[in-house]
């Protein structure tokens, strides 16, 4: 037992000592810290002094630099305020050379005031003495002249009073004729219609030439066929990868067109084949008349028409007058009637209606005897149509006199669609050698230079050498061209003659 406690006690001991050694070791290491951590906080300290001074020095400058800069820009807005300062200066001194100019004018002006009232004096009293003796001299007094003078003015007023009631006499027909052309030309400009002249052939495209060998057959039994079938010639030469048709009947030709179309398209031709073909063409042309009388009556606005006139309307589509197709042509005289008609405050309905029907007769006039107003008025008949769309067919060319108004409208709407320029082969030559009449009656005279016949002919346009042609001269060369127009020509309405005469005076500065 007391061994243990010796050996407990020197190892407490031991225990202690240690303890006491590491005590102090730690002190030492404490203050060992402690001193460095006190020289690290002076390094910061200096550091953050120097870094101090650093940005004092640069703020400094800094301050220094925007000084500089802020006294050169003072000194560059000075010297601008100094600019604007002269000019205003100068500006105050034109000014004030300009009011002494105004003034000076303004004192010359007063004084040529007083001299003009002086000179009005002096006119005055010389005017006053003047007609002292003008009344000594005609032995009347200032009175009685004015009397006198009275006297000549009535009847020089009653003449002239006269001349205006007939001036205006002839204002009113000219305003009726400007009124009716106003009329006639809107009818014109809203209903343009393009024209296009007829031919009596149609072309029929192949996708080869070795078509055509099968299109003749052997011996030539598919074409001898094709043609005795629809009643048209085929035309096959060496006109490459193409058939032309020729025929004067255009629903047979068209017939035939369809026919071929389709034959060419199938690819199998023999005669069996063809009289199927031309059936078929024949049940498909029954339609497209029938549509085409349809859309007539459509676009028109024409209702209430007979199935089998509808059908007659169609068959106008293959019908053509002097090249001009009669459909388009039908349907242009509707509308042009049925315009002026609304313009004038008539029955446009009735208007349109005889116009689209004005022209019936020409469907069937190469299968019946007779003209196509007389067979247009017997198909009216025979379906009851209105009596005054019978009486406008009949007297749209002037076989019979218009009942109505509407039938008049008819009548001035066929002239205009037939008399277009173009509409008509024989119209366009007949227009044309009305130009070069005009132009050649203008050229003849004395002293013109060139002329130029424009606005379709309605007006002559001359231009004369002011040298050989004053002004006194050009009044006279136009009444004297109007005459000679007048003598010579035919024309519908009236032809405006207008001569130009020009002097240029041309210098150069050198």
């Amino acid at each position: 037992m007391f061994l243990a406690c010796i050996v407990f006690w020197l190892i407490e001991k031991n225990r202690v000592a240690k303890g006491t050694s590491k005590v102090k070791q730690a002190e030492k290491e404490a203050e060992k810290i402690i001193e460095d951590a006190k020289k690290s906080a002076n390094e910061t300290l200096k550091a953050a002094e120097a870094e101090k001074k650093e940005k004092v020095i640069l703020a400094k400058e800094e301050i220094q630099h925007e000084k500089t800069e802020l006294d050169k820009e003072i000194k560059e807005r000075r010297a601008e305020i100094q600019k604007q300062e002269k000019r205003i200066l100068q500006k105050e001194e034109t000014l004030e050379k300009k009011i002494e100019n105004l003034e000076k004018k303004e004192v010359q002006l007063v004084e040529k005031a007083k001299s003009l009232e002086e000179q009005q004096v002096e006119l005055d009293k010389f005017k006053e003495k003047q007609i002292l003796e003008l009344e000594k001299i005609s032995q009347m007094s200032q009175e009685e002249a004015k009397k006198h003078l009275l006297e000549m003015l009535k009847e020089s007023l009653t003449h002239e009073s006269a001349l205006m009631i007939k001036e205006h006499e002839n204002k009113a027909k000219d305003e009726a004729n400007k009124k009716a052309k106003e009329i006639i030309t809107y009818a014109v400009q809203k209903c343009a219609a393009d024209h296009t002249s007829e031919t009596t052939v149609s072309v029929v495209p192949l996708p080869s030439d070795d078509m055509k060998g099968r299109i003749i057959g052997r011996e030539g039994r598919n074409i001898k066929m094709l043609e005795t079938l629809t009643g048209i010639d085929l035309i096959i030469d060496d006109t490459p990868e193409a058939v032309i048709i020729s025929g004067f009947d255009p629903i047979r030709r068209e017939v035939a067109r369809i026919a071929l179309e389709n034959l060419v398209t199938d690819g199998r031709i023999h005669p069996a084949r063809i009289e199927e073909m031309v059936e078929k063409a024949k049940e498909e042309l029954e339609n497209i008349i029938k549509e085409e009388g349809e859309n007539a009556s459509l676009e028109t606005g024409v209702i209430g028409l007979h199935p089998d006139v509808i059908k007659l309307i169609g068959k106008l589509k293959y019908r053509t007058s002097y090249g001009q197709n009669v459909l388009n042509h039908s349907i242009e005289v509707s509308q042009l009637a049925g315009i002026m008609a609304e313009e004038l405050g008539f029955d446009a309905k009735l208007a349109k209606r005889a116009g689209l029907l004005h022209d019936i007769g020409k469907s069937i006039d190469h299968e019946m005897e007779g003209t196509h107003v007389e067979i247009g008025v017997d198909i009216l008949k025979k379906y009851k149509e209105n009596d005054a769309v019978i009486n406008a067919v009949q007297a749209h060319h002037g076989d019979v006199e218009p009942k109505t108004m509407e039938a008049v409208l008819v009548q001035a709407a066929d002239a205009i669609s037939a008399s277009r320029p173009g509409a008509r082969r024989e119209t366009l030559e007949a227009y044309i050698k009305r130009l070069e009449n005009l132009e050649k009656i203008a050229d003849s005279f004395d002293g013109v230079e060139k002329s130029f016949a424009i606005q379709a002919g309605r007006e002559i346009r001359i231009i004369v050498k002011p040298e050989s042609v004053d002004d006194d001269k050009m009044v006279i060369m136009a009444r004297d061209v109007a005459k000679r127009i007048e003598d010579e020509m035919d024309y519908p309405g009236q032809i405006k003659v207008n001569i130009v005469r020009e002097t240029r005076a041309i210098e150069y500065a050198k």
